[in-house]
């Protein structure tokens, strides 16, 4: 009874960053704050509900269920910011986006 309480709470947490994400994406203007909120609804509505639903799975003891979701939760959330990571170094050396402040490019109007 208590995993599948908190494995509903899970769902539901992974369906308010998954509405945080896409309130951001539109109210956002820029590309990277728009990467930033595709990020957290992707990491969080997907992370959230696959360990949701492995937690249902534990308390019905379905074990083939558990394992697989903890894997897949544990690819998203290693996965997900490293490809964001590279979308957003890309448009950087692309220069696809002009930023205020390239710290990396070494600009002295700081």
């Amino acid at each position: 009874m208590i995993l599948t309480l908190m494995g509903l709470i899970l769902l539901f947490m992974g369906a308010v960053c998954d509405l945080l994400g896409a309130m951001g994406m539109h109210r956002f203007n820029t590309f990277y704050l728009r990467l930033h909120a595709a990020t957290v609804g992707t990491v969080g509505g997907k992370f959230y509900p696959i360990l949701g639903v492995a937690f249902i799975a534990a308390e019905k003891g379905l074990w083939p269920v558990v394992g697989i979701s903890v894997l897949t939760a544990l690819l998203v959330l290693i996965t997900t910011p490293v490809g964001s990571h590279a979308l957003a170094y890309a448009a950087s050396k692309a220069r696809i986006v002009e930023m205020e402040l390239d710290e990396f490019r070494g600009d002295e109007n700081a």
